[in-house]
């Protein structure tokens, strides 16, 4: 596959096409002290990311709970000259309900600051290469971010700015306080969710009132493509409902059919056939890769060797939706 630049690498250029996401580092979602085991695992994870040409690894401070950022710290302990070879990102936002407060989303100035400095002393270093702000917060300030960020930024903590699951209108009202861009947008996408994708092709159709969720994201999209704002795609691979064996619902096997065919005729993985296809979309979509199996972690380094052609790009895309195309 011959690549064009992401819009990421314009301020990142040494970001990968592929990022992996470390959700599934830690061990398990609970309050357990993660352990030696949980580092070698990540080990295992890294080192095939790595094989695969990899250096984007995509964190957020809720990871099981904040022990997948500590994982990682004992890792760079491990292996101090790994921090140098790779771009840290991580999340902040998101807040779980305590005795104290319920669930909720926080993007005020000084909770951004609180937790970035509590990501940094888990990880064990010093900066953030990229910060994204993890879902929209009905109360978010723009100013009040921007002062935080740029705070930040002066101390040397966080290099750029982005977002995760924000909207073309939001994107666009937060971007208006910053004196720098916001460089990412993290977006659940891929054949198990083509929302935004389909927000193009069936806003004026009968289809949009039977698939609400994709209005919900009218241009975004393309305000990222207008504005060199790097898509970043959550659930690329959909937990595996296309690229397995078997498919997990009797809907998804149309699908899951036509990715395993693809795969024989190009000779690469099905993972391969399902990233190759959101890499194919003229945004230069950075998928995220979230499992933990090091096989399959190399197995998505095919997306890399193959590069759909126009038909077969889009008979996944109808064949995924389970309806014809307006």
């Amino acid at each position: 596959m011959s690549l064009a630049a992401l819009p990421l690498q314009q301020h990142v250029p040494t970001a990968s096409p592929l990022a992996y996401g470390c959700m599934g580092l830690g061990g398990r979602w609970d309050h357990a002290p993660w352990t030696d085991s949980d580092v070698d695992h990540a080990q295992a994870a890294v080192e095939a990311a790595l094989d695969i040409g990899i250096t984007l690894f995509d964190h957020a401070d809720i990871y099981t709970f904040g022990k997948a950022e500590s994982v990682f710290g004992a890792l760079f302990r491990r292996q101090p000259s790994l921090r140098e070879r790779i771009v840290l990102q991580s999340k902040c936002g998101i807040r779980f309900a305590t005795d104290s407060h319920p669930k909720c989303y926080d993007l005020s100035g000084g909770y951004i600051v609180e937790a970035v400095e509590a990501s940094l002393r888990r990880l064990g270093t010093e900066r953030l290469d990229i910060l994204l702000l993890h879902r929209p917060d009905p109360l978010m300030a723009p100013d009040e971010i921007a002062e935080a960020f740029q705070r930040l930024r002066t101390q040397g903590k966080v290099g750029h700015l982005g977002v995760s699951n924000m909207n073309a209108g939001q994107m666009a009202w937060l971007g208006r306080a910053l004196d720098q861009p916001l460089v990412a947008n993290q977006l659940e996408l891929g054949l198990g969710h083509l929302e935004p994708i389909d927000a193009g092709t069936c806003f004026n159709d009968p289809q949009a009132a039977t698939r609400p969720g994709a209005l919900a994201w009218a241009g975004t999209m393309e305000h990222c493509q207008q504005h060199g704002i790097q898509i970043q795609a959550w659930s690329s691979l959909a937990r595996g409902r296309f690229s397995g064996d078997t498919a997990q619902t009797s809907a998804d096997e149309p699908a899951r059919a036509l990715v395993h065919q693809l795969a024989r005729h190009h000779g690469v993985s099905a993972e391969g056939i399902v990233l190759a296809w959101l890499m194919k979309h003229p945004a230069r979509i950075q998928p995220v890769i979230g499992t933990s199996n090091p096989d399959r972690i190399r197995a998505c380094g095919d997306a890399m060797r193959v590069t759909l052609n126009r038909g077969e790009w889009y008979s996944l895309y109808e064949t995924a939706r389970g309806v014809p195309l307006p």
